[in-house]
């Protein structure tokens, strides 16, 4: 070999070098589909984030599980990966999603495999159809979904159009969903109804302290025989945009809200920040001591004790569209700290790209 090859080699390998190098920088937050697993994986910085997912165990897709910046795992397993200590309600609650109680008549909320057979024409079911995009970025992640909300019998109510982005940094995460509802062949109803919105279910460490004994899971993550009074590392505390806390929030209205505590010892934050151009802001909060922490905007007359309501109708071929954000962070974070990224996210207008 001559010379002049062994440098052209050598500048070769540079080259690819410095060509992974610059792969690595620029895919710096990964968006990876597994249609064989029903699965898409977030990873950021080399660190699993989050997975989109329809399996067939679900009524619903979700992301699951979410994990902060420094890997602790803020959604609660159960149903799908239970741990110990955790709570067996509501097998319905999985990750971060977004539905409604009642969709011309029919439940979307509540519907899980746990739902007897002479029940299920009660309740739809919101099927993944595609992935329209998934495309990884230095600073954004994007995945881009169609789904179909369907009726039991398998006709389709609405086309769903949901985008997410991605972004990290070192101590925090950030989710923001766009998604756009479309109505088919016939008028869509969005009846008023407390089990709504925009939710997660959430780690047992960030659920508020509670009285009452509660089945909860063992080792093996299976229930134990008989309710439990264990509230050990159980310390979450919700804090609204309007200076409420704790179980006072529940029913209230406010642009963001932010759950605060410690899971497995690592102090942590999580907020969701509602958006003006979404129907019913600002929303009202679903956001429950035993761990749901939800945005319903389409809650007013429950939330009101009849005070108010809100129906949301839509025509056929007609949209609506709703933006969320949600930031989960190191660290325990103050209300000044939401209220500025509340700001940045509000004057947002369409894609929840910067």
């Amino acid at each position: 070999m001559t010379r002049l090859h062994r440098a052209s080699y050598a500048t070769a390998a540079l080259l690819v070098a410095f060509l992974a190098a610059t792969a690595a920088q620029t895919q710096r937050i990964q968006v990876v589909p597994n249609e064989a697993g029903r699965r898409v994986d977030v990873i950021i910085d080399g660190k699993p984030f989050t997975s989109y997912i329809w399996p067939d165990t679900l009524k619903k897709p979700t992301l699951f599980p979410l994990r902060s910046a420094s890997g602790t795992v803020v959604t609660r397993g159960y149903p799908l990966e239970p741990r110990k200590g955790g709570r067996v309600d509501h097998p319905h609650h999985v990750g971060l999603w977004l539905n409604h109680g009642d969709v011309n008549g029919l439940d979307f909320w509540n519907n899980s495999t746990a739902i007897k057979a002479e029940q299920a024409p009660k309740f739809g079911t919101i099927v993944h159809r595609r992935i329209v995009e998934a495309k990884g970025g230095k600073d954004h992640g994007d995945l881009v979904v169609e789904t179909e909300w369907v009726k039991p019998e398998g006709t389709a109510l609405l086309t769903e159009h949901t985008e997410f982005v991605f972004r990290g940094d070192a101590s925090s995460r950030t989710i923001d969903r766009v998604t756009t509802l479309t109505a088919l062949g016939e008028r869509v109803i969005f009846q008023d109804n407390k089990e709504a919105f925009f939710g997660m279910r959430v780690a047992r460490g960030l659920e508020l302290p509670y009285e009452k004994a509660e089945v909860l899971t063992d080792e093996s993550g299976k229930p134990t025989p008989k309710p439990v009074l264990d509230n050990a590392g159980v310390n979450g505390q919700y804090t609204s945009s309007e200076g409420l806390k704790g179980d006072a929030v529940w029913g209230t209205r406010g642009r963001w809200m932010m759950l605060t505590g410690t899971v497995d010892a690592k102090p942590v934050t999580l907020a969701i920040l509602d958006n003006p151009s979404n129907p019913g802001f600002p929303t009202y909060w679903h956001a429950r001591g035993y761990g749901l922490f939800a945005a319903n905007p389409l809650g007013e007359k429950v939330l009101t004790d009849g005070k108010k309501e809100l129906n949301l109708t839509l025509e056929p071929g007609k949209s609506t569209t709703f933006r969320f954000r949600v930031l989960i962070l190191d660290g325990i974070a103050k209300s000044d700290d939401i209220e500025k990224a509340y700001q940045a996210f509000a004057p947002q207008k369409s894609t929840g790209r910067e």
